[in-house]
């Protein structure tokens, strides 16, 4: 079953993480954990890639690592967020990868040019999966690796049943479940894809240092049709008030699901879906090559 796309404002997305580039690593202690323990899954992988593209970068720290890990490959720190890209004077990060500004969902790069695709909780921000998956599919050559982080159903809970006691409105962003996303890998024709979880938990010593840190990394309430105004006094306290359930020895909990998928680029001629139905995709190169040995 396709997973629906998620009515994300991506221009409020972008706006937030433009905002939130020069406090991001001093918050975001989350995110660092996670890429550690991204990069660590290259461990296992025994290949020497030529590209390599760090998708959704943010300050670049994983770009660096990449570079370090891989000093022969060509590295693209890749982010839609130009504040990101730049330190708080305006300049750009120093890194030893080359920084694109794009849009992961349409990469400026050729088809079948990229060896690794790395993604350290960047995907939750794409409001269609299946459109950000399948334009990985395009970039990585035929047995090219992806290697991604992102959340599930479950991150936030918290915060979302606080709220839920107050009205019915989107107050947090929605999350795939995992299931869904390996059956869409296995759809778009991805090889071998492995998805594990696990449940992090973050406790703070109030509610509002939560939400403090989350406006600090740009993980702002980006969902379509959210309130656009500011939430009033009285709403905030019904919503502190909802949260104490969950509260223990005088800390508050923010449980944060995290999924890790890996995942091989289909060979050359392995179908998968399309919005056409069932189609097999073959470079210009694997065909003259066909065709060279048939005259052959």
């Amino acid at each position: 079953m396709p997973i629906k796309p998620t009515p994300l404002d991506t221009h409020a997305v972008r706006r937030a993480f433009d905002r939130a580039a020069g406090s991001y690593d001093e918050h975001a202690v989350l995110q660092h954990e996670v890429r550690t323990r991204l990069l660590e899954r290259l461990d296992y992988q025994q290949f020497d890639p030529f590209r390599v593209v760090d998708m959704g970068c943010g300050t670049g720290q994983g770009s660096r690592a990449l570079k370090s890990r891989y000093p022969r490959a060509e590295v693209i720190a890749l982010d839609w967020a130009t504040g990101m890209l730049r330190d708080a004077r305006g300049e750009p990060r120093e890194s030893a990868a080359a920084a694109l500004c794009a849009d992961m969902q349409a990469m400026p790069l050729a088809s079948r040019s990229v060896d690794l695709v790395f993604s350290n909780l960047a995907a939750q921000w794409s409001p269609d999966p299946e459109r950000l998956f399948t334009e990985i599919r395009r970039v990585l050559r035929p047995g090219g690796l992806l290697l991604f982080s992102t959340f599930g159903v479950d991150t936030l809970k918290e915060l979302r049943a606080a709220w839920a006691e107050v009205d019915d409105d989107p107050h947090v962003s929605e999350f795939v479940d995992i299931q869904d996303l390996g059956d869409l890998l296995m759809a778009l024709g991805y090889a071998e894809p492995v998805l594990d979880m696990e449940m992090l938990t973050l406790d703070y010593p109030d509610v509002m240092a939560l939400m403090r840190d989350l406006k600090a990394i740009g993980a702002h309430n980006a969902v379509s049709g959210r309130r656009v105004r500011m939430t009033g006094k009285a709403r905030l306290r019904r919503m502190l008030d909802a949260y104490e359930q969950f509260r223990a020895d005088d800390r508050y909990p923010s449980s944060w699901e995290v999924i890790y998928g890996a995942a091989f680029a289909p060979e050359e001629g392995q179908p998968f879906r399309s919005g056409q139905g069932e189609v097999a995709e073959f470079s210009l190169d694997a065909l003259r090559a066909s065709r060279v040995r048939r005259d052959g």
